[in-house]
């Protein structure tokens, strides 16, 4: 039996086998993916302005980082691989990418529960929101997710790295991720799996069950309150609610359980890897009054410099 590292490359597989439906989603999968950055970066740069300086925005500003990251680890690859016979990637390469997957996922999942904490202090305890809300907290808990993210990817993938591979070498998914590459190791996997399904799975839904009880409180401490107060609450929360079920939704699919079904988790995985980092943006910005005046404004500013230049 050969080590990991007698393992060149592997080969991801692509989401069709269909050249022309290959075609397809090539034209399809860069446009969300260019959509994804521009989107991202428009946020990352509007939210960063000194006008925007609560810590809604300080989150939202590195949770576009974490989205242009995250969809940067796996999407060019699948999009390149649409192209070609055989979408290879190195053994360092996939080791890589399976880092940086599960290092900004898991950073997106403790980002998302540090903005539900920010929505619960700003509805239920409004006084004393600049208080509990400084900057210096805010700066701790980015922090911390930052770190959080990248301790799950190293205990995650430092498992994997170490196995032995000794072919195939056909990764049944468009990136390399944690049950497709345990099919392909050559020694008894069930410890690692199990390892990482305890990993990503007790992440995802813990995270996943702080935030539906931070939304059950808010939704309690509103009643007796009047439309008004419901509606400015409800529009507070709309959009971090609607993306918590966009990214939670999925990655609670894939990693709660040992994977039997690799083409389920091929399509589960575009959405919390390419379509909810595509969306954010959108849902941000069309919720936010805030952000759509500072997008118009950015907007505004740069044609009047165009034209004074003209």
């Amino acid at each position: 039996m050969e080590n990991s590292s007698s393992m060149k490359e592997f080969i991801l597989l692509s989401l069709s086998e269909n050249q022309g439906v290959q075609k397809t989603y090539f034209v399809v999968f860069l446009l969300f993916y260019m959509l994804t950055v521009a989107g991202n970066l428009l946020v990352l740069t509007v939210t960063s302005s000194q006008h925007l300086n609560s810590p809604m925005y300080f989150f939202l500003c590195h949770l576009s980082f974490v989205d242009i990251c995250y969809s940067s680890v796996t999407a060019p690859q699948m999009i390149s691989g649409f192209l070609v016979e055989n979408n290879t990637i190195s053994f360092a390469g996939c080791i890589g990418q399976l880092f940086g997957v599960h290092f900004f996922g898991c950073t997106e999942i403790f980002l998302l529960t540090a903005m539900a904490y920010d929505r619960y202090v700003a509805i239920c305890r409004p006084l004393r929101y600049p208080a509990l809300m400084s900057r210096r907290l805010c700066s701790r808990m980015v922090g911390v997710s930052w770190a959080g993210g990248f301790l799950h990817s190293t205990l995650q993938t430092l498992p994997i790295a170490l196995l032995p591979f000794c072919g195939p070498n056909k990764v049944a998914h468009y990136f390399c991720d944690v049950h497709p590459l345990l099919h392909l190791a050559c020694a008894d996997t069930r410890a690692e799996g199990l390892a990482a399904v305890a990993n990503s799975g007790v992440i995802s839904l813990s995270c996943f069950l702080i935030l539906v009880t931070s939304y059950v409180v808010i939704l309690a401490s509103l009643r007796g309150q009047t439309l008004a107060a419901w509606h400015k609450a409800l529009s507070t929360c709309g959009s971090h609610i609607a993306v918590v079920i966009l990214f939670f939704g999925p990655t609670t699919f894939v990693y709660i359980r040992p994977s039997s079904d690799l083409s389920k988790d091929r399509s589960a995985a575009v959405f919390y890897t390419l379509i909810t980092p595509m969306l954010n943006p959108l849902i941000y910005t069309l919720r936010n009054g805030e952000v759509k005046g500072a997008v118009r404004k950015l907007c505004t500013r740069k044609v009047g410099s165009r034209n004074g230049k003209g």
